[in-house]
C-alpha cells in the first residue's frame, strides 16, 4: 500500500470532503492522542476527519524526554499496571509497529549506598519481569549489575565520589514529533481526512447532541461546518478548553505540568550510556541523541500560556545545579545549545503537586455526541485510542470491529529490516554516504525511496541544509510536499529537530529552508521574508524567556512573539433552530 501524501493540495481535499459528507468520527487534536484515536477509528473502518488548530505535535507530543519507556518511576508508587501496560507497548511499537522509529538504548543506574543495590536491583528485575508479559514481540538486554569501577568505565564523566555502583538497564527513545506525523501518515493511508492549522471554534448541536464542529480554515479565515456522528476530544492540555465550548466544564480536569529540557553537545558528558537520577520531585534523564544530549526534566504546576511554555532561567539552574552534582566537569549555560519546553496533560486529582497526580488516562462522555479522552502518557497512546474509539462505539449504537492497531505496521515499517541490510548498497547506488543512509532510514523507515527519488530528480537536493549538517535539502522539501508542514517552525522545530540541534537554534538555516518550501507551498517572496522573520522573533523571545528568572516573567517575554498564524476566537456551540 502506497503511503499517503499530506502535502497542501492533501489538505485542501481533506477539508473539502469534511465540510461536504457526514463523518462518523471528527477528531480534534493532532497530537499522539490524537493521531492514535485517527488511525484507530479509520481501521474499524469508520469515516474519520482530524483537525489541528496549529501543526501536528506543536504541543506536548513533540517537547517529551523522546522515551519509549514504562516509567521505572512508577513502580516506586506501586502502579505495576501502568508499568506493565507501558512495557508491553514498548515491545510492541520496537518490534512490530515501528521499528524504524524506536530504537533501544542503555541507561545506567547509579546509587549512592551499597543496601540500595538491592533495592533499586529488586525494582528494575520487576521492570525487567514486567515487559516479558503481554504480546512483545522483541525484548531488550535484562539489566546488568555494575561495580563502581564497572560504571565509570561505562560513564566516565561522572565523579567518583557520586555512586557507590550502579545498574544498567535498557528502555527505548524515539522522535516524538516524527512518530506523531508517521501516525498520521498511517491514518490518512487508511482514509482519514487530516489538516492543520484548522481550529474548532465551537460546536454544532442539536438539543444536547453535539453533532460536529464549527472549523476555521486559519490560513484563510474560510468557516466550514463538519458534520460528525461523534467527535473526540483529545486536546491533551487544551482538554478543558474544548469542554468550555460546549457550554460548561466537565467532570475531568486536566492540569499543566512544565517540564524542560536542555540539549548539550555529546562531547560535553564523556559516556556511552544513558542515565536516570533521581531527584527529590521526579528523575533527572540524561539521553543520548545523535550528537548531543538531552537533559531532563523538571515537573512544576502550569498555568500561563500553554501554546508557548517558556523555560525560565530557574528552569534551566534546576537543571544544571541536579546534573552537575554528579559530573567531574560541571556543565555551563554557554554548554547548553538548546532548550525546549513541554506540557504534561495531568489528571487533576487531590495533590497540590503536578508530581504526584495521575498518568493514568480516562475516557468520558460529558454530552451526548462528544468523547473526552485525557490524561496517559507517550508510550500508551495506542491504548488510549482504543478506549476513545471504543466510547465511540458504544455512541454510535452500532457493531463496529475490534482494534486492530496493534497489528498495522506504522507507515515506513514494512520493508525496513531488509532495507536496513542493504544500507551499504543503498549508499554505494545513491552515492550517499553511508551515515547518511542511516539517518534516513531511522527517519522515514522504507519511505527512504521517496527521498532518493527527490534527489534523482534534483541532484543538489543530496546536500545538506545551510546551518545543519545533519539534514539534507531533500527532507526540507519533502516535509512541505508529503508531511503537512505549513510554514518554516513547522520544518525547522518539528519535521527536523534545528531548532534546538543547533548553538543559533536554527536561524542560519532559515533562509534556505524557507526558499527550498517556497515552492511546494506556492509563497511569495513576501512570504518567504516573512517566515523568516516570524521563526526570528520566535527564537529571539525563546531566548530572551530563558534569561527571566521566574515563570511569570518568561512567559511575559515570550508572549511578545506573534505567531505566523493566529488562532481563532472560539464561539458559542451552533445549536440547530
Amino acid at each position: 500500500m502506497t503511503a499517503a501524501r499530506m502535502g497542501p493540495d492533501e489538505r485542501a481535499a481533506a477539508l473539502a470532503h469534511m465540510a461536504g459528507n457526514e463523518l462518523d468520527v471528527l477528531v480534534v487534536g493532532g497530537g499522539i492522542v490524537g493521531a492514535g484515536v485517527a488511525l484507530d477509528a479509520v481501521s474499524r473502518g469508520l469515516s474519520v476527519g482530524l483537525i489541528e488548530a496549529r501543526d501536528f505535535a506543536s504541543g506536548t507530543s513533540s517537547r517529551s524526554s523522546k522515551l519509549i519507556h514504562g516509567g521505572l518511576r512508577y513502580l516506586e508508587q506501586l502502579d505495576f499496571e501502568l508499568v506493565r501496560e507501558a512495557l508491553t507497548e514498548r515491545g510492541l511499537l520496537l518490534g512490530r509497529l515501528a521499528p524504524h522509529l524506536v530504537r533501544p538504548v542503555p541507561f545506567l543506574f547509579p546509587f549512592h549506598k551499597h543496601w540500595e543495590r538491592a533495592y533499586i536491583g529488586a525494582g528494575v528485575t520487576l521492570y525487567d519481569l514486567l515487559s516479558l508479559t503481554g504480546r512483545n514481540t522483541r525484548g531488550l538486554p535484562p539489566h546488568r549489575h555494575l561495580t563502581r569501577t564497572g560504571a565509570l568505565r561505562v560513564f566516565p564523566a561522572l565523579r567518583r565520589d557520586a555512586l557507590a555502583g550502579a545498574l544498567q538497564y535498557w528502555d527505548c527513545q524515539v522522535d516524538d514529533a516524527r512518530y506523531v506525523l508517521t501516525v498520521l501518515r498511517t491514518a490518512a493511508t487508511y482514509g482519514a481526512r487530516i489538516a492543520s492549522r484548522a481550529q474548532a471554534v465551537g460546536f454544532l448541536r442539536e438539543g444536547e447532541h453535539v453533532t460536529g464542529a464549527r472549523v476555521q480554515d486559519l490560513e484563510t479565515g474560510d468557516e466550514i461546518d463538519v458534520r460528525a456522528q461523534q467527535v473526540v476530544n483529545a486536546a491533551g492540555v487544551w482538554t478543558d478548553d474544548i469542554q468550555e465550548m460546549v457550554g460548561g466544564r466537565g467532570q475531568i480536569h486536566v492540569s499543566a505540568s512544565k517540564g524542560i529540557h536542555l540539549v548539550v553537545p555529546r562531547d560535553r558528558i564523556q559516556a556511552s550510556s544513558g542515565m536516570i537520577l533521581r531527584t527529590e520531585k521526579s528523575v533527572l534523564f540524561v539521553i543520548p541523541w545523535g550528537r548531543h544530549w538531552i537533559i531532563g526534566t523538571t515537573d512544576t504546576p502550569w498555568n500561563l500560556d500553554k501554546a508557548h511554555p517558556a523555560a525560565s532561567r530557574a528552569d534551566i539552574d534546576y537543571v544544571l545545579d541536579h546534573i552537575n552534582a554528579v559530573l567531574r566537569v560541571p556543565l555551563t549555560r554557554d554548554d547548553v545549545e538548546g532548550v525546549y519546553a513541554g506540557l504534561r496533560p495531568l489528571l487533576s486529582g487531590e495533590s497540590d503537586e503536578t508530581s504526584k497526580l495521575s498518568r493514568e488516562h480516562t475516557v468520558a462522555h460529558p454530552v451526548p455526541g462528544l468523547v473526552l479522552i485525557a490524561g496517559g502518557k507517550y508510550t500508551t497512546y495506542r491504548v488510549m485510542a482504543k478506549d476513545a474509539v471504543d466510547a465511540v462505539a458504544h455512541g454510535l449504537d452500532g457493531k463496529i470491529p475490534e482494534s486492530v492497531t496493534d497489528r498495522i505496521p506504522l507507515v515506513g515499517a514494512d520493508g525496513f529490516a531488509a532495507l536496513w541490510n542493504q544500507r551499504h548498497t543503498i549508499a554505494r547506488e545513491s552515492g550517499l554516504h553511508v551515515s547518511r543512509v542511516v539517518h534516513l532510514l531511522r527517519r522515514y523507515g522504507s519511505q527512504i525511496e521517496d527521498l532518493l527519488e527527490l534527489m534523482r530528480r534534483r541532484p543538489e537536493l543530496k546536500e545538506s541544509v545551510a546551518g545543519s549538517d545533519d539534514y539534507l535539502r531533500a527532507e526540507i522539501v519533502y516535509a512541505a510536499e508529503a508531511e503537512g508542514a505549513r510554514h518554516l517552525d513547522d520544518v525547522l522545530s518539528r519535521r527536523t529537530r534545528i531548532a534546538f540541534e543547533t548553538w543559533d537554534r536554527g536561524i542560519a538555516a532559515a533562509e534556505e529552508a524557507a526558499e527550498l518550501i517556497a515552492g511546494p507551498l506556492g509563497w511569495s517572496e513576501d512570504q518567504v521574508k516573512r517566515e523568516i522573520e516570524y521563526y526570528r522573533k520566535r527564537i529571539e523571545a525563546e531566548r530572551a524567556a530563558q534569561e527571566q528568572e521566574n515563570d511569570h516573567e518568561a512567559d511575559a517575554v515570550q508572549h511578545g512573539a506573534p505567531d505566523i498564524v493566529p488562532e481563532a476566537t472560539p464561539k458559542p456551540p451552533r445549536v440547530k433552530s
